[in-house]
């Protein structure tokens, strides 16, 4: 009757380890082993904005009824605070709509930096959203005080997901404009303001809004306005069960100022495409969460987006998957160049197969539209802005780079990614993915040439599991700033010291980092030369490591036959482990139980030898094998240690009565003088 769950515990050890080996990065860092910097303080809660101002060194928190300012440097140094409350009539009026307490508060959403460094400071006001510009002059924060309806531009519910870009004195914000939630928007604020349209086609049901905007310069190539892109998830209007969420990206041009009669004060540039990342179960589509922009400054159209995607399926905890997809800008082009979707009468979409108009729906003004007396939007035919306002919806979908992830992994949720571009020390770009997860780990990865994505290392940010709500990075000081609910945390990028050896070093793989053999250890690269530093990315190859006179001691252990013992090994890498019985590589039987932290022997007699715990890595089919521990085994059989007890005893019972008899001799011996 006992044996059923002694099995079911056995094959969920044996999927746990499965999984784990499955998605592996090269290093764990619990919270108390990385050297983070962090900012909490009493009263702090509810971050929710956070903005690098490098041009003062200040890291700008938006919290709940306040702004802070951290050094860059170090963010343990608060340097100015300004508070931004509520009024009793504003939460009031709030508590009577229905909303607690808690909501009706000032949650500071929305930081950008304008032109003249002035602040846009927009907070959610007791579900009144309401702006206000913000100053740092000698080292200290203070509100203008004029005050300005920020609807539209920072939702009314200080929880829901929206996006906001901030492109000289221009804002453009994707987030819900009514009470309700329900009424999403994207739009243009400012002396030329556009938004979109108030249609099922335009947008379905979102239900995310990525946290980034992103501007995409085309260095004004044949005279043509540069885009914003808008990553979102909806339900699918061209799919029969309207219910199907998808991720979408989006399209707007910049100087897009609407239309003269038909679609006025709105968009004439909105497109829209599907938007893929193949993993995942066979049926469920994957969900957009983050988008980052990595420029090509030579070429825009090799500019690549990074995005992060969880699976839209039902199963969650170790059975959850998360990807992290690429694609470049000229592809996506293409797709918005392409053809387009329409409803049928019936309600279905198919893809639309007459004439078109000229020009081509959604394009943004060029050279050639110039020259055809096109200026600006204004001048565009009302035969092509109704086709724009019926037609958002592309036919073709934005795959990604080789048509498959970068990278993905099992049992955990994707966030925030941040991508930073590193040279090696052999003058290669290589790009670093920082990849934010919902349990509060900073994934750190890379894909090199031929191979699938890995990660390098993860580090736990928070002592205790919550979102990553933000990841900025800071290409002047080099750190990574992140925040959760109730802390802001800062971590060097290239903080090399994790790896303690010349062997780990080079086999982590890590672009930041190589073994110095002049100080004998690992260290960034940066402004480094190759004669004073080695680095292995391609390979891993360890042989270039100095050789080491200094070796570990094997731990003698003696076993008796029968009895159970654990022989426990705990490499410093997340690397999987093999053991070795003498010269052979020990494979799981009924006397050795092999897990992931060491190994369970039940010992026969002819087990006595030496046992070898060693990390096993594989580089382009080379293996790579490093000694974590060594055990000599001394194993004595039970009858034997029985028979060798008896005589021991049978020894001291002699001894003891030779002793005896010494004493009684001594004392009789006594007795007579």
């Amino acid at each position: 009757m006992m044996r059923p769950p002694v099995v079911l515990f056995y094959f969920l050890l044996i999927l746990s380890e499965g999984l784990a080996a499955n998605s592996k990065p090269h290093r764990s860092v619990s919270f108390q082993d990385i050297n983070l910097k962090q900012f909490k303080e009493p009263g702090f809660g509810s971050l929710s904005s956070l903005m690098i101002r490098e041009d003062v060194g200040q890291l700008v928190v938006g919290a709940r009824g306040k702004v802070l300012t951290l050094s860059l440097d170090d963010i343990t140094k608060k340097t100015s605070e300004a508070k931004w409350m509520v009024s009793s009539a504003d939460r009031s009026l709030c508590q009577r709509k229905g909303k607690d307490t808690k909501e009706c508060d000032n949650f500071i959403r929305t930081l950008h930096t304008m032109d003249d460094g002035k602040m846009l400071v927009c907070g959610t006001n007791a579900f009144n959203p309401t702006c206000d510009y913000m100053t740092f002059t000698n080292g200290k924060l203070s509100l203008e005080g004029k005050k300005q309806v920020g609807r539209g531009k920072v939702p009314f519910d200080p929880y829901q997901h929206f996006a906001s870009l901030m492109d000289g004195n221009t804002l453009y914000s994707a987030a819900s404009a009514n009470f309700l939630g329900t009424e999403l928007v994207f739009q243009r604020h400012g002396p030329n303001p556009l938004k979109t349209e108030m249609k099922h086609s335009w947008f379905n049901e979102p239900t995310m809004i990525s946290l980034s905007l992103a501007e995409a310069s085309k260095n004004s190539e044949g005279g043509e306005d540069d885009n914003v892109f808008l990553f979102f998830t909806e339900n699918a209007v061209e799919e029969r069960h309207s219910n199907i969420q998808v991720s979408r990206i989006a399209r707007m041009c910049k100087s897009d100022l609407g239309g003269r009669r038909t679609l006025q004060r709105k968009w004439t540039s909105f497109l829209k495409a599907r938007l893929d990342c193949p993993f995942g179960d066979a049926g469920s589509s994957a969900l957009v969460q983050d988008a980052f922009l990595l420029q090509n400054q030579n070429n825009w159209r090799d500019s690549i987006f990074y995005a992060t995607f969880t699976s839209n399926s039902e199963s969650l905890g170790p059975c959850s998957r998360s990807a992290v997809c690429a694609y470049k800008l000229s592809d996506i082009s293409l797709v918005f160049s392409g053809r387009f979707l329409t409803e049928r009468d019936t309600g279905s979409w198919d893809t639309y197969t007459g004439e078109e108009p000229f020009p081509h729906p959604g394009s943004c003004i060029n050279d050639e539209l110039r020259a055809e007396g096109v200026m600006t939007s204004l001048d565009l035919p009302d035969k092509t802005l109704l086709f724009v306002k019926n037609h958002p919806l592309m036919e073709g979908v934005v795959t990604p780079i080789a048509g498959k992830p970068l990278l993905v992994r099992t049992g955990t949720l994707f966030s925030n990614i941040v991508v930073d571009q590193v040279t090696s020390l052999d003058g290669r770009q290589h790009q670093v993915m920082f990849i934010g997860t919902d349990s509060g780990w900073l994934q750190k990865a890379v894909k090199f040439d031929g191979e699938d994505g890995r990660i390098i290392e993860e580090l736990q940010l928070f002592q205790t599991p919550q979102p990553v709500s933000f990841l900025q990075l800071s290409s002047k000081t080099n750190q990574l700033y992140s925040g959760a609910n109730d802390i802001a945390v800062q971590v060097d990028i290239r903080d090399c010291s994790r790896y303690t050896s010349c062997d780990d070093c080079l086999l982590a793989r890590d672009p930041y980092c190589g073994w110095d053999k002049i100080r004998g250890q690992c260290a960034s690269v940066a402004g480094m030369l190759l004669g004073s530093m080695i680095q292995s990315l391609a390979d891993g190859d360890i042989q270039m490591c100095p050789i080491s006179e200094l070796k570990k001691k094997p731990a003698v252990i003696h076993l008796i036959t029968g009895t159970a013992q654990f022989l426990p090994c705990s490499p410093e890498t997340n690397l999987p482990i093999s053991w070795r019985f003498s010269d052979s590589i020990l494979l799981p039987a009924p006397r050795h139980t092999v897990l992931s932290q060491g190994l369970i022997i039940t010992p026969s007699s002819s087990d006595s030898g030496i046992y070898t715990c060693e990390t096993v890595e594989t580089v382009k089919g080379r293996v790579h094998r490093k000694t974590v521990v060594q055990y000599v085994v001394q194993v004595q059989d039970t009858n034997t240690l029985i028979r060798t007890m008896k005589a021991v005893v049978i020894t001291l019972a002699a001894l003891s009565c030779l002793l005896i008899l010494l004493i009684c001799s001594t004392l009789v011996l006594k007795a007579k003088k």
